[in-house]
């Protein structure tokens, strides 16, 4: 399962909005979540991994989840990426 957002925070993902989406992450311990963008792709429970991908206002990012809890992990990181202000939904 994927999910693909534009990001809109003027200041990208920064640390703070990272750990967020890290803290989300790892409460799916049966899910394996990755962030991928620019064709880089690095596992969301790693806030080093997210950090590292030097998300940009603008840029494209894709989570993607596998396992048993595919579906609410993306939910509930979705929430996270509106409710902060960090990215639109693609369709």
């Amino acid at each position: 399962m994927q999910k693909t957002f534009k990001i809109v925070d003027e200041d990208g993902i920064h640390a703070r909005p990272a750990t967020a989406l890290v803290n989300t992450a790892t409460k799916f311990k049966d899910t394996e979540v990755f962030a991928e963008s620019g064709g880089k792709k690095v596992t969301l429970k790693s806030i080093l991994g997210v950090l590292s991908l030097g998300l940009e206002p603008g840029d494209t990012l894709s989570l993607i989840a596998e396992g048993g809890q595919a579906e609410e992990a993306l939910s509930a990181l979705q929430d996270v990426m509106v409710k902060e202000g960090l990215g639109e939904v693609q369709e």
